[in-house]
């Protein structure tokens, strides 16, 4: 057994624990991103997301020119809106951990296989640059 599912196993027990301890839920959206087999790792990042978060819905995907990019690749982009008992910080590493699991490295090359970015916890507002982009405006009236 690896590391990093011995870790997937320990979220989803606790998940699962909080759920029956009932505790206080938070409203989270999350912006999925990838520049590197596009469809493919953004059906395993959902797939991923969907077993780690409750009540979870993904906007439709849209392609996006690179910004800031040695790689001339489009994105393809989507949200996510979900509840998690998670706490912020825990939420940010298991979103580091999915995004290592598909192949994310953070090497110069430009390849990003997923990128998994949390915009929103509860009412607070994160990545503030990225809620200005038109594509994100756009997705967000999908949720």
């Amino acid at each position: 057994m690896t590391f990093s599912f011995i870790v997937f196993l320990l979220f989803t027990f606790f998940r699962n624990f909080a759920f029956v301890m009932n505790q206080k839920e938070h409203q989270v959206i999350i912006s999925l991103a990838s520049n590197y087999n596009q469809e493919a790792n953004m059906v395993a990042a959902r797939e991923q997301l969907k077993q780690l978060l409750k009540e979870v819905c993904f906007t439709s995907s849209i392609w996006t020119e690179p910004i800031h990019s040695i790689r001339q690749e489009q994105y393809l982009n989507q949200l996510c809106k979900a509840k998690t008992s998670f706490s912020f910080n825990l939420l940010e590493e298991v979103l580091k951990e999915v995004e290592k699991r598909l192949g994310r490295t953070h090497n110069e090359d430009g390849i990003v296989a997923i990128d998994l970015d949390l915009l929103a916890y509860d009412d607070e507002r994160y990545h503030l640059r990225d809620w200005d982009r038109n594509y994100v405006k756009d997705l967000l009236n999908e949720l």
